[in-house]
């Protein structure tokens, strides 16, 4: 095992796997990660990614006086649909909102893979000081490539895509999934936002936005791993309970160094001066907090609103059944209650 103290990684390292005794098989499929002699499930490519970002933490706390970035566990909503209202819509014979929103996790993880494309400009060309030894200064050199692989499989192994896609068919034994639903994906899909900071180059602010929107898409999942876990682990919803579940922690192990090492990098980036295109110096603090604010502000309504009419549209086209609207009301009155913060109000 690499020693806490280091520093610099090679992008090999980053992506070396904790060896295992046994793979993971899915549905015949070799997926990432394993299990060790005493029956142990270990998240892929972590032999020196996770002692890596402990250290690049380490190192910001000891050097900065900024803490590490966190997202407020108040900011975060619960899951769109509670289990209670699975449950309900299980009972019913209403499976189809279910099946669709594991469809719809199965393919968001598969977008993963576009993290590998994002452009990473030269730190030296907008930040002022060294990065050296940083979570930063690994993104292009196996950090982006280990989440992408994570999340979208790679070569011969499956990913968080076909591990999402192997819990919801062993839940409800192998169900017919609508082509439809990708395609509904790709249209609820927002444009770019407008520029925050016009004074930096436009590459990046979308680096900058890029890593906070996916650092919140992956805490924001904590509730979703909650409603899965309890869901696909209940009998009464799931034809495979312990196999289902499993999978679900599996994955939700996985999704913690994506987390980690966000925050690092953008905890990093918080406690340096950034360059404008023009030499203009804007605080790093200052950029991550705003673009920070926003990308909550839209997650919270997105997820508040928008989806909650999106699942009940499904319900209503899907139940083919009579009293779909008595239906709706019983699902709403066993919504969690939730109110955003004052300062994220919706």
């Amino acid at each position: 095992m690499p020693h806490e103290s280091r520093l610099s990684f090679t992008p090999e390292e980053l992506l070396a796997d904790v060896p295992v005794a046994e793979p993971l098989i899915v549905n015949g499929v070799r997926c990432h990660g394993g299990f060790d002699a005493d029956g142990r499930y270990h998240s892929p490519r972590t032999l020196y990614r996770n002692p890596a970002i402990g250290a690049w933490q380490e190192q910001h706390l000891k050097s900065s006086p900024l803490p590490l970035v966190e997202i407020p566990d108040d900011a975060v909503p619960p899951h769109s649909i509670s289990a209670d209202q699975t449950r309900l819509l299980v009972r019913e014979g209403v499976r189809e909102p279910v099946i669709r929103l594991l469809t719809e996790i199965a393919i968001v993880e598969g977008f993963g893979a576009m993290i590998r494309e994002l452009p990473v400009p030269a730190l030296k060309s907008f930040i002022r000081e060294d990065t050296a030894g940083t979570a930063l200064d690994h993104l292009a050199r196996g950090l982006f490539e280990a989440h992408a692989r994570d999340e979208a499989g790679w070569e011969r192994e499956g990913g968080h895509r076909q591990m999402w896609e192997a819990a919801r068919d062993a839940a409800f034994s192998n169900p017919p999934v609508s082509p439809e639903v990708f395609a509904a994906i790709i249209a609820r899909r927002a444009p770019e936002p407008p520029r925050m900071f016009p004074a930096l180059d436009a590459a990046v602010e979308r680096l900058i936005r890029f890593m906070v929107n996916v650092l919140a898409i992956e805490v924001f999942a904590r509730s979703t791993f909650a409603w899965a876990e309890e869901v696909l682990s209940d009998p009464s919803v799931s034809d495979a309970p312990d196999e289902a579940a499993n999978l679900v922690r599996y994955i939700r192990s996985d999704e913690t160094p994506h987390v980690e090492y966000l925050r690092t990098a953008l905890s990093e980036l918080s406690a340096r001066t950034l360059y404008g295109s023009d030499g203009t110096e804007l605080s790093g603090k200052q950029v991550v907090d705003a673009l920070m604010d926003r990308t909550l502000r839209a997650m919270i309504r997105q997820r508040v609103n928008d989806r909650s009419a999106q699942i009940k549209d499904v319900i209503r086209r899907t139940a083919g059944r009579g009293g779909v609207e008595e239906l709706i009301e019983r699902f709403d009155a066993m919504a969690t209650p939730w109110t955003p913060p004052a300062r994220y109000a919706v």
